[in-house]
């Protein structure tokens, strides 16, 4: 048997040749052959003569290299792991354990993808970033093994030595921005983590000696979204980056942070017109439309999107913000769930998911979806604020505090968060500060005295006349509330607010006026009821019952005695409010918290 095993060998069935040199054949040529059909995606044709190069050089390192690289570019993981590790390449050359540690990445075997990283780790004790790599590795490759082992970590929920890989990826490769990115657009970082960052990376030494100051500017705009756009100046010698499309999504997410969200409409409308499909603008153009409410403009986009990348997690979010623009709430959480099963660490629509239980007071269920979304988001304030909002939906004001403070940490100038601020504030009865959190928030969103706020901004408004009202600033409060008023005409508590007011300035006419209009907005209103007979009851008192008579009449002998001077007198005399009927506490003044919608930030947002 053992000989006839020998017989059956493959090299028995092999063409017979009397020479088995390879001298006439020009191997190079082919080698540059497979090249050229790799870079035009040819890859069958490049597996085909990779092979045959492969086996004409007696197996080379290198042309084995090449063939595993054609068969994962085609798509066969597996096959071109096996094609390396049958070699033992991945032992002895560090390119060829990069490729096979990222076949079995593209194939979801992630513990298999370390165990090839870290060959020459026997024990794997060791969880520094840098203690399997080569120590005359080439500074790319290393940053690509970083990457890769990054990559990794992140898709086994371990953030903490994915972040660590990320950054020293970069401090190999300065150039790297697959690490730069996962870094920022998975909010990994916090702000004070990003500066550090910034400040560690060897520019001068990786880069030439113009080009550090550009790789400065292109990071930074992408890093530092909570400022003013108008803070984001590019450098003469690269002014011609005014129109890139990257910069010009940098700016578009600084201007929805900044709650401009016109201006960052128009900047990402302009750059999907060139780029329809720029997957970092896609997230804040679907957040524009939500905030402006183009709802047919977002039903269009989220349809295109799954028509042409019915595989991506942005279009299937795109699809549930529509419906949870709409309302559909079981809809809008069908689609957000299936974006988060296609990408588990897409943060937006996490928060969006927790979004359609908010608007249904599902608070434990709101709350997992933001505390999730807030584990992804390392360096965003908008899940920290959401789970404060609910905190303080919830009664639950201490916990709400130290949300919404630890959003601040993040987003200082948010005037969102500076708003949840001055509402915790009012609640502690805390008036001053609730007042300059309050007017903070305003004067961020305010950027002029022409500027038009959106009617989201209704409640900030009553909020600041409510507070005015406590600290017996009447008029203020009066100015405030008329300017909500101006966003939502028809709100029956800002007519009863007003009305308190005039109450407390015992102008009883007004008064009466405000809570006539009130009830006539909304008839079962309890405290505008009770406060109008109050009111009614003063403003008798107040009135004399001869309005317009002259004076020598009331000393008429006939008159009765009630009607006399003396008591009319005394009747004209301003009387305080009938604290012990109605008092201040009696109002239904709870202040509004804002409706926040999207972030992303965001973003963003918002």
């Amino acid at each position: 048997m053992a000989g006839e095993s020998e017989g059956n060998s493959l090299q028995s069935f092999s063409p017979k040749n009397e020479s088995n040199t390879t001298s006439d054949i020009n191997l190079e040529a082919l080698r540059r052959r497979v090249r050229k059909y790799i870079e035009m995606h040819l890859y069958q044709a490049a597996i085909f003569w990779a092979d045959k190069v492969a086996s004409l050089s007696n197996e080379e390192p290198q042309d084995v290299f090449w063939l595993a690289q054609s068969l994962y570019y085609s798509g066969q993981y597996h096959r071109a792991a096996v094609c390396i590790k049958s070699r033992s390449l991945h032992k002895a050359d560090l390119e060829c354990r990069y490729l096979a540690a990222k076949c079995h990445f593209a194939g979801k075997e992630y513990k298999e993808a370390l165990d090839v990283l870290n060959v020459n780790d026997s024990n794997h004790s060791s969880e520094k970033p840098t203690d399997n790599l080569d120590v005359d590795a080439d500074d790319d490759v290393a940053s690509a093994i970083l990457l890769l082992k990054g990559q990794i970590y992140e898709a086994m929920d371990n953030r903490g030595l994915a972040t660590d890989c990320f950054k020293e990826s970069l401090r190999h490769d300065v150039y790297c921005y697959d690490a730069f990115d996962s870094l920022v657009q998975h909010q990994m970082l916090t702000k004070e983590e990003e500066l550090d960052l910034m400040k560690s990376l060897p520019f001068d030494s990786h880069c030439s000696e113009d080009e550090p100051n550009i790789v400065k500017f292109l990071y930074e705009t992408q890093l530092k979204k909570y400022d003013k756009p108008s803070d984001l100046s590019i450098p003469p010698e690269i002014s011609m980056l005014a129109d890139n499309l990257d910069v010009g999504t940098a700016i578009a997410e600084r201007c929805y942070y900044n709650c401009d969200y016109e201006q960052s409409y128009s900047i990402t409308t302009t750059i999907l017109n060139k780029d329809p499909f720029h997957l970092n603008c896609l997230p804040i153009h679907i957040s524009c439309l939500m905030e402006l409410e183009k709802t047919n403009a977002l039903f269009y986009l989220a349809h295109k999107l799954v028509d042409l990348y019915p595989e991506s997690a942005v279009a299937w979010y795109a699809v549930g913000c529509y419906y949870l623009q709409i309302t559909k709430t079981d809809a809008a959480r069908r689609y957000l769930s299936k974006a988060t099963t296609l990408d588990r660490l897409y943060g937006p629509a996490w928060l969006m998911y927790g979004h359609s239980f908010a608007v249904e007071n599902e608070h434990d269920q709101a709350m997992a979806a933001y505390c999730r979304a807030s584990q992804l988001m390392k360096g965003c304030h908008l899940p920290l604020l959401y789970i404060g909002l609910e905190y303080g939906l919830s009664n639950n004001i201490k916990l709400a505090e130290r949300f919404f403070s630890q959003a601040q940490s993040i987003a200082p100038e948010d005037p969102f968060v500076l708003h949840e601020l001055g509402v915790v504030a009012y609640q502690n009865g805390e008036y001053a500060t609730a007042l300059k959190y309050f007017r903070d928030s305003l004067k961020r969103i305010q950027t002029s005295e022409q500027t038009v706020l959106p009617e989201k901004w209704e409640g900030l408004l009553n909020n600041l006349g409510h507070t005015c009202r406590k600290l017996r600033r009447f008029e203020e409060a009066l100015t405030y509330h008329e300017h909500a008023l101006m966003l939502i005409p028809q709100n029956s508590s800002t007519y009863s607010a007003m009305g308190f007011v005039y109450s407390l300035m015992e102008k009883w006419a007004e008064a009466v006026e405000y809570f006539h209009k009130a009830l006539g907005l909304h008839r079962d209103d309890v405290f505008s009821n009770t406060m109008l007979t109050s009111v009614i009851e003063q403003l008798v008192k107040e009135t004399s019952p001869c309005i317009n008579t002259p004076d020598e009449l009331l000393d008429y002998p006939f008159l009765p005695t009630y009607f006399s001077s003396t008591d009319s007198h005394r009747n004209n005399e301003p009387s305080d409010i009938v604290t012990e009927i109605i008092t201040d506490d009696m109002l239904a003044d709870t202040t509004h918290h804002t409706n926040v919608s999207m972030d992303i930030e965001m973003e963003g947002v918002e």
